[in-house]
């Protein structure tokens, strides 16, 4: 950027200002609401973002120096809700990415609970050979939270995440969606959401990797099946 371009220190001083001013206006509306869904809350931190990221721009752009916050900007949160007040039914949309690091360890995984499952696999259509056929058995026979808890088990490396609650006005049909769950998420309905990635914690990575681990996990036999299951 050249020196003509650049903000001036005066509006480098403006943008700071801006930023003060937002923080009060985001404390008051926090000391104010009304409820977990205030949408003046709501306001006051898109303003607070849209305030920062300002900021830090022409704090860069006229001193080379950043600010040490990461507040997301406007363009990256929800819109404001304007779902039902009062909603007689909610969705829960979760995606969890896998990486299949340790096929080895998936199929011989699967592979022991058909083997379980079949006593002794007599019966068994082998579905455990194959990765698509080993993580069908594994899914089948475990929650997907108990998965993401053990994924290390069964060979999987965590990936990102994201849960997403969406409010309805009223519960949906049976069988309504089935054909197409995931279409037409409308983000006003979006009650809140809990995103988990590695872009947000990387200078964690050195103390935090660790904590899901499992004690002996290499020599841990799976819980005992249930013989009826």
């Amino acid at each position: 950027m050249s020196d003509a371009a650049q903000p001036t220190a005066a509006e480098v001083r403006a943008a700071a200002e801006a930023v003060k001013t937002a923080l009060d206006r985001h404390l008051a509306a926090i000391e104010r609401r009304s409820g977990e869904d205030d949408p003046a809350v709501s306001e006051a931190f898109n303003q607070l973002a849209a305030a920062a990221e300002a900021y830090d721009e022409l704090l860069y752009d006229r001193f080379d120096e950043v600010t040490p916050f990461e507040i997301p900007g406007a363009e990256d949160a929800l819109p404001p809700y304007a779902g039902p007040e009062e909603p007689n039914a909610i969705s829960v949309l979760i995606r969890r990415d896998y990486l299949v690091a340790e096929p080895q360890r998936l199929l011989a995984q699967a592979q022991r609970v058909e083997a379980a499952e079949y006593e002794g696999g007599a019966d068994a259509d082998d579905a455990a050979g194959t990765v698509p056929g080993a993580l069908g058995v594994l899914f089948g026979e475990f929650e997907p939270d108990e998965i993401a808890s053990r994924h290390k088990e069964f060979g999987l490396e965590e990936g990102d995440s994201t849960l997403w609650v969406t409010a309805a006005e009223e519960p949906f049909e049976a069988g309504e969606w089935l054909e197409a769950p995931f279409e037409h998420v409308d983000p006003q309905t979006v009650v809140c959401r809990f995103d988990v990635s590695a872009v947000f914690d990387d200078e964690e990575d050195s103390d935090g990797e660790d904590e899901l681990d499992f004690a002996g996990e290499d020599d841990e036999e799976l819980e005992a099946l249930d013989a009826e299951k």
